[in-house]
C-alpha cells in the first residue's frame, strides 16, 4: 500500500472520530444539565485532530527513513551480490530494478535489474506494512487519548483554536521564511558576480554584451556588462509606452463605470473589463507578434520609418493593453469611495458631472489613482513573455520606438536558458539584474501601499 494510500486511511479514520466524537458530545448538553464549555463539532475536531495529525507526521517522517530501510534490504539480498561495487552503471541497474518494481516502467536496458525487481517490490511492500501498521497504532491511540478526555467542561475549543493558529503561524513563516530565502540567494549570488565584474561598470555602463570567449585568445575575450541598455529598456516599455496606454484608458474607463454607467451596464462591462487580467501573458505574446508588430512595422515603413517586426512600440502598447485592469479597478474603487456628500455637494453648487469630476472627484481620488499606477508599473516590468515575443533580444539605448530593444527579465530568461556554468559572470550576471529588478519592484510597491494607506485613512 503507498503512503498516499495510506494517509488516506487514515484521514477517513479521522472522519470517524470526527462523528463519533460529536455524538457523545451532544449528548452534554440537555435539560437540566450544566452548559458545556464547547460545542460538539469543537469536540470532533479536537478528537478528529488527535487522530489524524501524529499519525501523518509519522508517516512524513516513515516516507524519509523507509527509502534507506529498502535500499539496504536490497543490497543485503544475493541477487546484489553482482552489482559494481560503485559508480554510474550500479546506480543505473538500482534505478531500472526501482522503477519496475513501482511499475513506473516495464523495461530495462540492464538485465540484472530484472532480477533485483521482485527483491525491490518485497522490500517496498515489507517496510509499507510496517508504516501502515505503526500510523493505524498512533492514530487510534491518538483518538483513544482523546476521545477519553471529552467531558462537558473540557476545553475543546480553545484547543482546537489553538492548533488553528499555530497553522496559521507556519504557514506565514513559510511564506516568510520563502521569501528570506529568495533575497538571499539573490544577494549572494550578486556578492559573487560583483567580485568578478566592477558594479561601477555594471550599473552605469553602456554596452551589454555579456558572452563569454572560450579561448583567451579569442577575439571579445572579455564580456561587457553595462546594464543600462537593459533598464532604459526596461522603462521605456514597461513604465513609458505601456502608461501612456494604461493610464488614460484605465482612468477613463473607471470614471465611466463609476459615474456615468447604469447599474445594468456597470454589471455587465466590469467583469468584462477585468477578463483582461485573467488572460495569459503567453496569449498577448502572440497577439503582440502577429498581429500588432507586423502593423506597426508596415506603418513605419508607410511612415519612411526604417523598422522591424520586433519593436518596443509593438510590446509596450500590448503590455498597457494587459495592465488596463489594474489601473482601472484601483481607479474605480478610489473614485467609489469618495464619500458621496463631497459628490452632491459639488452638484447643488451648480457643476455639471464633468466639472464634479474633473474638479472633485478626480483630485480627491487621486492617492488611490496613483498608488494604483505604480503597483501597474512594478507589474509591467516584471514582464517578459510579451517583450521576449515582441519587442526583440537587442539591447539597444534608443528613443526610437520602431526599435527593437529588450528588457530587464527577457536577459535573465536568456541567460539562465540551457546549461550554464554558475562560476561564469555571465550566468550570474542574471542574479545581479534579478536584484536590480527585485529592489526597483520592492520600492514602488512600498510608495504605492503608502499611498493607498494615507488615501483609506483620509476617508474611511
Amino acid at each position: 500500500m503507498s503512503f498516499a494510500a495510506i494517509a488516506l486511511l487514515v484521514a477517513g479514520l479521522g472522519l470517524i472520530a470526527w462523528v463519533s466524537a460529536r455524538a457523545r458530545a451532544a449528548a452534554f448538553a440537555g435539560p437540566g444539565k450544566p452548559r458545556p464549555h464547547s460545542l460538539p463539532s469543537q469536540h470532533g475536531w479536537y478528537v478528529a485532530l488527535w487522530t489524524v495529525v501524529p499519525a501523518l507526521l509519522f508517516l512524513a517522517l516513515w516516507s524519509n527513513l523507509s527509502g534507506p530501510l529498502i535500499y539496504d534490504r536490497v543490497i543485503a539480498s544475493p541477487e546484489a551480490a553482482s552489482l559494481p561495487a560503485f559508480g554510474m552503471q550500479r546506480s543505473a541497474i538500482l534505478g531500472e530494478a526501482y522503477a519496475l518494481a513501482t511499475g513506473t516502467s516495464t523495461t530495462a536496458f540492464n538485465r540484472e535489474a530484472f532480477a533485483l525487481a521482485p527483491i525491490y517490490e518485497e522490500a517496498i511492500a515489507f517496510f509499507s506494512r510496517i508504516g501502515l501498521a505503526v500510523a493505524l497504532l498512533i492514530a487510534f491511540a491518538g483518538g483513544a487519548w482523546a476521545f477519553s478526555r471529552m467531558s462537558p467542561v473540557f476545553r475543546a475549543r480553545t484547543r482546537v483554536e489553538r492548533v488553528v493558529m499555530g497553522v496559521l503561524l507556519g504557514a506565514s513563516l513559510i511564506a516568510i521564511l520563502t521569501t528570506l530565502g529568495i533575497v538571499a540567494s539573490l544577494i549572494f549570488e550578486s556578492f559573487r558576480f560583483f567580485s568578478m565584474v566592477s558594479p561601477i561598470e555594471f550599473l552605469f555602463g553602456f554596452n551589454w554584451s555579456p558572452q563569454m570567449a572560450i579561448r583567451a585568445d579569442q577575439a571579445g575575450s572579455s564580456g561587457a556588462f553595462g546594464a543600462i541598455p537593459l533598464f532604459w529598456g526596461t522603462i521605456f516599455i514597461g513604465a513609458i509606452i505601456a502608461m501612456i496606454v494604461a493610464i488614460p484608458l484605465g482612468l477613463m474607463s473607471a470614471i465611466y463605470l463609476t459615474q456615468y454607467a447604469s447599474p445594468r451596464v456597470r454589471a455587465w462591462m466590469k467583469p468584462l473589463l477585468e477578463i483582461l487580467a485573467g488572460v495569459p501573458t503567453v496569449v498577448y505574446g502572440y497577439f503582440a507578434a502577429l498581429t500588432v508588430a507586423p502593423a506597426i512595422r508596415d506603418l513605419g515603413l508607410s511612415l519612411g520609418i526604417a523598422s522591424s517586426t520586433e519593436s518596443a512600440l509593438a510590446a509596450g502598447l500590448v503590455m498597457g493593453i494587459m495592465i488596463i485592469p489594474f489601473v482601472s479597478s484601483m481607479a474605480d474603487d478610489s473614485i467609489a469611495a469618495v464619500p458621496q456628500a463631497m459628490r452632491d455637494g459639488s452638484l447643488a453648487m451648480g457643476a455639471t458631472t464633468s466639472e464634479t469630476i474633473k474638479k472633485v472627484l478626480v483630485p480627491a481620488a487621486l492617492p488611490g489613482v496613483v498608488g494604483g499606477v505604480l503597483l501597474a508599473v512594478s507589474r509591467a516590468i516584471g514582464e517578459t513573455m510579451i517583450v521576449v515575443m515582441a519587442a526583440g533580444l537587442a539591447a539597444n539605448l534608443t528613443l526610437n520606438p520602431f526599435d527593437s530593444v529588450t528588457t530587464v527579465t527577457t536577459q535573465i530568461v536568456q541567460l539562465l536558458t540551457g546549461d550554464q556554468e554558475f562560476n561564469s559572470p555571465k550566468t550570474l550576471a542574471a542574479f545581479a539584474l534579478g536584484l536590480v529588478l527585485f529592489l526597483v519592484t520592492l520600492a514602488l510597491n512600498i510608495v504605492a501601499l503608502r499611498v493607498v494607506k494615507k488615501y483609506r485613512e483620509a476617508y474611511e
